[in-house]
C-alpha cells in the first residue's frame, strides 16, 4: 500500500522532514500498513541495479516521503540529496560498554488515555521503531534495529537536529563567545529589518520570537512553503522569483506580536540561530558540531546534514547520525557535558538546558500531552520528578535523558504520521516505566 502525499511535497527541500511529514499529517489519515507489512526490506525498495521501476524512490518526484517509502528514505537521505559531512575526525571511536538485559521486552506500561497495558516490545512495533538504544549508568542495556537501519547505518534525526543546534548556542554562550542578551541583528545585520532583528538571541534559542511564520501546511501561501521553496536545491521552476536559499529567505520574515511572550514552535527560528552561530563562531554549523562535539565524543561514524543550493546546512532538521552516536551525545549531556574522558560541553550550558524555560510561555502553545513542560535552548524539558528532558523530531525521532534514573534512550523511527502527538501516548509512558524498572522501582 502506498499513501501519496499532497502534490507540493515534490517541491520540498532536502531533509526538511518536519515540513514533508507534517504535510502528510494534515491530510485525512488513511489506514496505514503496520510495521511488519511496511518493512522496507520486506518490500524491496531500491533493490537491484537498477531497482524495478515500481521500487524506485526519488527526491524530485516526492516519492521519497510517501508512506511506506518513507521507511526506506529515513535511513538513506544521502543517496537522494546533497549533504555536507560532520566529521568524527581520525581518532579511534570511544568504546561503549555493554551489559545487555533480557527483562526489558516484557516490561508493561499503560499508554496515555488507554485502559489496557502494553509491553515494551509491542510498543516498538506500534511506533514503527527503526532502531533503539538504551543506556543505563553509561552501559548499553538494550539495542534493537529494524527495517533499513543497521548499526553501521545513519538515520534522519529530523527536529532532534534543533537540540544539537541549541546545545551549540548554549556552549558558545558558556564560553563567552555568544551573548544571549544581545539582539539577533547584532550578529546578523542582514536580519535587522526582519521579524528577527529586534529579538534577543535568547528569545531565538527558546523560540519565543514574535514572527509571522505559519506552519499551516494546508495553506499554500503559508511561510513554511516559502521556506521550503527557498531551501530546495533543485533548479527552480520557470517564473520563480522568490528567495534562492535559506539566507535569502530568512530576511523576508516579518514580525508579528511581541517577542518573549509565548513559545511558538517554528523551524525558521533554528535556521536563524544557525546563522547567528556561524557569525559568532566564524564556522558553519556542521564544522562547529564536528569540532566541538562529534570528534570529542569519539563517535563511531561521521554524521551529515542536508543542504540548500548554496551548501548551507539545514539547521532546523537536516542532521543524520548513527544511532549509537546519538546515544553517546545523550550520555554526555546526562553526565553534565563530560564524556570520553573530557568536558565537551561546559557544565553551565547543560545546567541551563536542564533548568528549562518559561512554563507559562510554553503553556500558551497548547501542548495538551506535555502539561508542565517548557522549552530551553531548543530542548523539551519535562520538569517531572526525574528531571527528564528530551530532543524530539517528527515521525518518532527521540533522545530522552533521565538524570535520576541514569538512563538515556535514543530512538529512530518512521511512524507514518508526523506529529509527536500521535506517538507520545505509547512513548513517554514507556520511557518513564523503563526508568522506574531500571531503578528497581517496578
Amino acid at each position: 500500500m502506498t499513501v501519496r502525499a499532497p502534490r507540493p511535497l515534490a517541491r520540498l527541500l532536502p531533509g526538511l522532514a518536519l515540513l514533508c511529514a507534517a504535510l502528510t499529517a494534515q491530510a485525512a489519515a488513511p489506514a496505514y500498513p503496520d510495521a511488519a507489512n511496511s518493512d522496507p526490506v520486506k518490500l524491496g525498495w531500491m533493490v537491484g541495479s537498477p531497482p524495478p521501476a515500481d521500487k524506485q524512490i526519488r527526491f524530485a518526484d516526492g516519492s521519497y516521503f510517501r508512506f511506506p517509502q518513507l521507511r526506506w528514505t529515513v535511513s538513506h537521505f544521502r543517496e537522494l540529496m546533497p549533504t555536507v559531512g560532520v566529521s568524527r575526525g581520525v581518532g579511534a571511536p570511544g568504546k561503549l560498554q555493554y551489559a545487555l538485559r533480557n527483562d526489558i521486552d516484557a516490561l508493561t506500561f499503560t499508554p496515555t488515555g488507554a485502559s489496557q497495558p502494553m509491553t515494551w516490545q509491542d510498543s516498538l512495533a506500534a511506533n514503527y521503531t527503526d532502531g533503539i538504544v538504551v543506556l543505563h549508568k553509561g552501559r548499553v542495556v538494550y539495542e534493537r534495529y529494524f527495517g533499513s537501519l543497521t548499526p553501521t547505518g545513519q538515520h534522519g534525526a529530523m527536529s532532534v537536529t534543533k537540540s544539537f543546534v541549541g546545545t551549540l548556542a548554549a556552549l558558545l554562550a558558556a564560553e563567552g563567545k555568544l551573548d544571549p542578551a544581545r539582539k539577533v541583528a547584532d550578529y546578523v545585520p542582514e536580519l535587522a529589518k526582519s521579524g528577527f532583528g529586534d529579538a534577543t538571541v535568547r528569545q531565538l534559542m527558546d523560540m519565543t520570537t514574535g514572527i509571522r511564520f505559519s506552519e499551516n501546511y494546508a495553506d499554500p501561501n503559508a511561510e513554511v512553503w516559502q521556506h521550503a521553496n527557498a531551501g530546495n536545491p533543485l533548479p527552480k521552476p520557470a517564473g520563480y522569483q522568490g528567495p534562492q536559499s535559506y539566507y535569502e529567505f530568512l530576511p523576508t520574515i516579518h514580525g508579528e506580536g511581541k517577542h518573549g511572550e509565548a513559545f511558538g514552535y517554528r523551524t525558521a527560528n533554528t535556521d536563524a540561530l544557525g546563522w547567528v552561530i556561524a557569525r559568532a563562531s566564524g564556522k558553519s554549523v556542521p564544522q562547529l558540531m564536528s569540532e566541538k562535539i562529534w570528534q570529542k565524543l569519539g563517535a563511531e561514524q561521521d554524521a551529515y546534514m542536508t543542504v540548500d543550493s548554496t551548501g548551507t546546512a539545514f539547521a532546523g532538521g537536516g542532521l543524520n547520525t548513527g544511532l549509537r552516536d546519538l546515544a553517546r551525545f545523550g550520555e554526555m549531556l546526562r553526565n553534565n557535558g563530560t564524556y570520553n574522558g573530557q568536558q565537551i560541553v561546559p557544565a553551565a550550558a547543560v545546567a541551563d538546558i536542564r533548568k528549562g524555560g518559561d512554563k507559562a510561555a510554553f503553556a500558551k502553545a497548547g501542548y495538551s500531552q506535555l502539561p508542565g513542560w517548557s522549552y530551553r535552548n531548543m530542548w523539551w524539558v519535562s520538569h517531572n520528578p526525574h528531571g527528564a528532558f528530551m530532543a524530539r523530531g517528527v515521525h518518532g525521532q527521540a533522545l530522552y535523558i533521565d538524570p535520576t534514573a541514569q538512563m538515556v534512550i535514543a530512538r529512530y523511527a518512521s511512524y507514518p504520521v508526523a506529529s509527536n502527538k500521535a506517538i507520545d501516548p505509547t512513548s513517554l509512558p514507556a520511557y518513564h516505566a523503563l526508568a522506574l524498572h531500571l531503578m528497581g522501582k517496578r
